[in-house]
């Protein structure tokens, strides 16, 4: 364990010296891509302090029983290695979990998509409760969400919302939302007192840097209109709101959420780099899959992950058959439990797959 411990030391220290170069600062793309190296580094280089002192603390006490000649410094070294022994388990299980291989995605802000699913009035409330469910997530982690583009349903909540989520770690932690989420419950729209099924789609895109995707403005064609939906007399009398096509794509953004045109545009385009981002990302992940059968795998926009079903006051990730009856602190939202379940499967899985590298 200390020698790959020490190697890692290595590249903290290169990396350490790199950061600080004038000629890695000026380059974005290289400087941001070892500050966030840097960090994940320096939480290992901390476990590995606390590590050296305990296997320290171990050999020191060891010495000190083999030599004997005082009875409380070995009573002392006796129980100082005791307790040395029965933490170090733990904490090389954590440094095994570390030393895994991150996926790079997995720093990156997010870009999330809920759309209303099978189920019609009650399918849009319900993907309203996801968006509330998530923004309280968000909140709870101290991230910050900011609304693109949404349009409401008839009887409440949203046929389809976008929104943008930063933070720290934002896509590692809730890339695993990604899929389909139902519903069982009596609609509000419901008369007879009857027990519906609904869903709503989750979507989950890194946000992509301008440096991970280049458009072509000549690829994307541009149209300005009023928006709808509140914001005061402005928004339906000015040309603010933005709709952008990719056309070799197809592929469509549109953003208006702001008054002014020029930032509506901006946002336009990196939900419209995230979705070509995405795309490419999906194509790495169906490879991947085809190498190992990820029970978390986060690539199937049309596979049901999780129910919630209010009668019984449960929620289900099928993926790990996870059951937990909180259904309402999960939807007020309290779902750190759930995703930390889902990234101990996808660790655990991991570190089978490089089991030869520890």
């Amino acid at each position: 364990m200390i020698e790959k411990l020490n190697i890692v030391k290595q590249r903290f220290d290169e990396v350490n010296d790199l950061i600080i170069q004038p000629e890695i600062i000026s380059d974005q793309k290289r400087y941001i891509e070892l500050n966030k190296e840097y960090k994940d580094l320096k939480a290992l280089m901390d476990v590995r302090e606390k590590y050296v002192a305990l296997t320290d603390n171990i050999k020191e006490s060891e010495e000190i029983i083999a030599d004997g000649s005082d009875a409380e410094m070995t009573e002392m070294a006796k129980m100082q290695m005791e307790e040395a022994k029965g933490e170090l388990p733990a904490l090389e299980e954590k440094i095994r979990m570390m030393l895994v291989p991150k996926d790079p995605e997995d720093a990156k802000n997010v870009v999330m998509e809920i759309r209303a699913g099978t189920g019609g009035d009650e399918a849009s409330i319900f993907a309203g409760d996801l968006y509330k469910m998530y923004t309280k997530y968000v909140e709870s982690r101290g991230w910050k969400s900011t609304i693109v583009d949404f349009n409401e349903g008839t009887s409440g909540g949203f046929k389809e919302i976008i929104f943008e989520i930063a933070g720290e770690d934002v896509y590692g932690t809730l890339k695993f939302e990604a899929g389909v989420h139902r519903v069982q419950r009596v609609p509000q729209t419901e008369t007879q007192g009857r027990v519906h099924t609904s869903a709503a789609t989750v979507m989950v895109l890194p946000e992509a840097e301008e440096f991970d995707v280049e458009i072509n403005p000549k690829d994307v064609r541009v149209d300005y209109f009023c928006s709808s939906g509140p914001g005061g007399q402005s928004v339906n009398t000015t040309y603010s709101a933005v709709r952008l096509t990719h056309v070799p794509t197809g592929l469509v953004a549109q953003c208006q959420d702001q008054k002014s045109q020029h930032k509506n545009k901006e946002k336009a385009f990196r939900v419209l780099r995230s979705r070509l981002y995405e795309m490419e990302l999906a194509k790495k992940l169906e490879a991947d899959s085809a190498k190992r059968n990820s029970m978390v795998a986060s690539g199937d926009r049309s596979a049901k992950i999780r129910t919630y079903n209010y009668s019984q006051g449960r929620v289900t990730d099928h993926r790990i058959n996870l059951t937990l009856y909180d259904l309402s602190n999960i939807i007020n939202g309290d779902i750190q439990k759930i995703i930390d379940e889902l990234q101990l499967v996808e660790n655990t899985e991991k570190l089978k797959e490089n089991s030869d590298v520890f």
